[in-house]
């Protein structure tokens, strides 16, 4: 499929007139053509305007329309075939079977989503019946959730096709019912100009109306900003940095109409190793290197934190670790921008006091080529420093060394929010894994035992969240079926005539759903 550079508004195709930009490739550190047409704020005007025109009308159609559209999208991106493979790996230096992997996880989103609007159980259909003859009489009470409104999401610089144009953020939003304007990453335009047109035909194919999908190029501290800002606009999707994320934050908290902006931004996803784990474990070593190098670092679950009490067994693991991390060749990072701010984060923590530089990886790549890093310090050295919680994003990780289980619990309590906690375990640390266990509950939004955090499986249990600065809003998630909560609002109809209810909470009950029937859980049956 031949690149034009053009834009998606609604359903045309639309030449952005605010500048060119060329796409870039990493690995050579070479731009290359087209060029892609740069939005106006007319053009955010109109994304937006035809988003709020087809809100109603979208919102309205049939469960099982929405899901098709949903479905279809899926179908469009798998017909795209090996150009989409080839232009994402020119646009990312991602291996095409990471690649073909990220395309699969982005079409299971979609189907999800479509199983997750067939379901109708998102829909939170609550019927309390009216009680004529209490005291006082109690009206017909019945809720049911809609869709916040339009939605705009913005593409990732990590993940060019499942945080991207039909990402998790675009697939959520979509199912609850809202239309949605993406501002595409200037990373990886072509990538995203094939998906967008995927989107749009998907549209076309199964009715949707004109506005319910928009995409638009641009900086995102004007463009992006300028979307954000726009009053048709009822929340925010975002996955990127700490600064990008809050910058987004004081926008949408500073409108006249305050709205949520859902970002997920910055975490280190710090890994416990226990004591008998750390004694008896010979392959922890070997795992923990290869989930802190997996996409040369570039996982927002990247393991960059690791909490052990001193000792031999941990100078065993260090050493087994300086071993494994010699082989790790250099990798292409995603971005110049991502790979000259990976270069500050390890002059940084080169600079700080107490860290000593355990271990490197090879350096023989070329373009944005990242050497990963292992440091390590001891627990005084990091509980005066709050700057070595900050994410490095990279191949980068930073070994604490602890006198004891109490003080590493006591630092464990110090921690920021996080998107990922790990504990590795023996049966003999059960007790003191049960001390950690609730500080970490209060930390990250998923916790796991004997892994590593890299891989987000999208399933309905997935919560990938976490209290700030993880993410803006801890009671989130941005993958897995409940990531379609953000979206939603409830509305409560009290004594409706029976005709204008929406159909999940009619008395024939045509969708089937199970509901919450006078307190009690009713099936459709």
């Amino acid at each position: 499929m031949a690149l034009t550079g053009d834009m998606i508004i609604g359903r045309a195709l639309v030449r952005g007139s605010g500048g060119e930009q060329l796409a870039y490739n990493p690995a050579t550190r070479a731009e290359f053509a087209p060029g892609f047409g740069q939005a106006t704020g007319e053009d955010v005007e109109r994304a937006c305007q035809l988003a709020a025109d087809a809100f109603d009308p979208y919102r309205s159609l049939p469960l099982e329309q929405r899901a098709r559209f949903l479905e279809a999208v899926a179908e469009q991106i798998l017909a795209i075939g090996p150009d989409l493979i080839e232009r994402a790996g020119l646009e990312t230096g991602l291996p095409a079977a990471r690649l073909e992997g990220e395309r699969m996880r982005t079409v299971n989103q979609l189907r999800l989503f479509a199983k997750v609007v067939r379901d109708g159980h998102f829909l939170g259909a609550t019927v309390d019946s009216a009680l004529p003859d209490r005291t006082p009489p109690r009206p017909s009470l019945r809720l049911a959730k809609i869709g916040l409104g339009p939605v705009a999401v913005f593409g990732a610089s990590n993940f060019p096709l499942a945080f991207s144009v039909a990402g998790g953020d675009t697939a959520s939003a979509l199912a609850a019912g809202c239309p949605v304007v993406v501002k595409a990453h200037g990373a990886h335009l072509g990538t995203s100009e094939l998906v967008g047109r995927a989107v749009q035909r998907a549209a076309i194919e199964t009715g949707m109306p004109e506005g319910v999908f928009s995409m638009l190029f641009g900086d995102g501290r004007t463009i992006g900003q300028q979307l954000v800002a726009h009053p048709a606009i009822k929340a925010v999707g975002f996955t990127g940095s700490r600064a990008g994320g809050t910058a987004l934050m004081r926008t949408a908290a500073a409108r006249a109409e305050p709205i949520p902006v859902y970002a997920e931004m910055s975490s280190v996803n710090p890994v416990f190793l226990l004591p008998a784990a750390l004694e008896n474990n010979a392959g922890l070593a070997q795992g923990f290197v290869d989930s802190l190098t997996l996409g040369v670092g570039q996982f927002c679950t990247n393991p960059g934190l690791v909490f052990a009490v001193d000792g031999p067994a941990l100078d065993a693991f260090m050493a087994s670790a300086k071993a494994a991390l010699a082989g790790k060749g250099a990798g292409t990072m995603l971005t110049a921008g991502i790979h000259d701010a990976y270069g500050s984060g390890i002059a940084r923590l080169g600079a700080s006091a107490g860290l000593r530089l355990v271990a490197q990886g090879s350096l023989d790549g070329i373009g944005c080529a990242a050497q990963a890093a292992l440091y390590e310090c001891v627990a005084g050295d990091f509980l005066a420093n709050p700057e070595l919680q900050d994410e490095v994003f990279g191949p980068c990780a930073l070994v604490v060394r602890f006198d004891s289980a109490e003080q590493m619990l006591a630092a464990a309590g110090q921690l920021h929010g996080q998107l990922t906690a790990t504990v590795h375990v023996q049966e003999a640390d059960y007790p003191l894994a049960a001390q950690l266990l609730p500080i970490l509950e209060r930390k990250a939004g998923r916790v796991l035992f004997n892994g590593f955090p890299t891989g987000v499986e999208v399933s309905h249990a997935m919560v990938h969240g976490g209290p700030f600065p993880a993410t803006s809003d801890s009671r989130t998630t941005s993958v897995g079926a409940t990531a379609i909560d953000r979206f939603l609002r409830p509305v409560c109809y009290q004594n409706l005539p029976d005709v204008l209810l929406p159909q999940a909470l009619r008395d024939d009950n045509p969708l089937r759903l199970a509901r919450i029937f006078d307190g009690e859980l009713k099936t459709a049956g």
